[in-house]
């Protein structure tokens, strides 16, 4: 590209310009467009821990010990919980009942972990929304995990003397594997690169570019109809300008 082709898109670049500036409306698009689009593509693309989802509790199993798990799932600051009557029917119906999440504690749960065959526990979703429901079945799990870990201290406590002393005379490495296997087993994680985990340090200068490709496009398809409708993109054809100049 020589001088004369830069210094004839300068010029209508230029000309544009003052468009832009005399007509009140294309400059409050510009203004409006890139904070608005901002907003909503970071809501889109948002990622960070999602809480306070609607949810709905039915317990079907009045038990202690379902109590305690229910004592648990309260707890998890990923839903806010609506208990609803246990002959409630429709349960699976999540617009009806206006929540995104469903978790049923059917009849006979309880016995069924005394018994060593737990019965799962009906968990209905919203699959519209990907991620609040991916959110939402792992918050559950980690509920079922921590009552889990619960439950299993409260067998220990209360096993037999004779088990005990039993457990005693084992050797100490059966012992500590026996330990070790009661305990869960974690991964020491360390994140590189961006240590904080922060969205908007890898997602925004996206967002950035992704605005000013829309905001080009809505501006070149605001200028031509704005020539043609006027009669003057004519002229510029007619000019010594090449169409790639003006598109420019």
């Amino acid at each position: 590209m020589n001088s004369a082709s830069l210094h004839a898109i300068a010029s209508v670049a230029y000309k544009e310009f003052l468009h832009i500036y005399r007509d009140r409306r294309v400059l409050l698009l510009l203004l409006i467009l890139p904070p608005l689009f901002t907003l909503l593509f970071g809501h889109a693309f948002e990622t960070s821990e999602i809480s306070d989802v609607p949810a709905m509790l039915i317990n079907r199993d009045n038990n202690p010990r379902t109590q305690r798990f229910i004592d648990i799932v309260l707890q998890n600051k990923t839903f806010r919980w609506r208990q609803a009557p246990p002959e409630i029917a429709n349960e699976s119906d999540l617009l009806a009942n206006r929540v995104q999440a469903t978790v049923v504690i059917p009849q006979g749960w309880s016995d069924s972990l005394s018994a060593g065959n737990p019965k799962p526990l009906p968990l209905y979703l919203d699959g519209s929304d990907i991620n609040t429901a991916s959110a939402a079945e792992g918050g559950v799990q980690k509920s079922l995990a921590d009552f889990q870990v619960k439950e299993r201290d409260i067998i220990v406590e209360n096993l037999p003397d004779e088990v005990i002393e039993l457990g005693k005379k084992l050797p100490v490495q059966i012992r500590k594997q026996f330990v070790s296997l009661m305990e869960a087993w974690t991964a020491e994680t360390k994140i590189l690169y961006n240590p904080k985990a922060r969205f908007i340090d890898y997602v925004i200068p996206g967002i950035i570019g992704l605005i000013l490709q829309l905001l080009t496009v809505t501006l070149m398809a605001c200028t031509i109809a704005r020539e043609r409708e006027s009669g003057t993109l004519y002229q510029l054809m007619v000019t010594s300008l090449k169409r790639g100049e003006i598109v420019i």
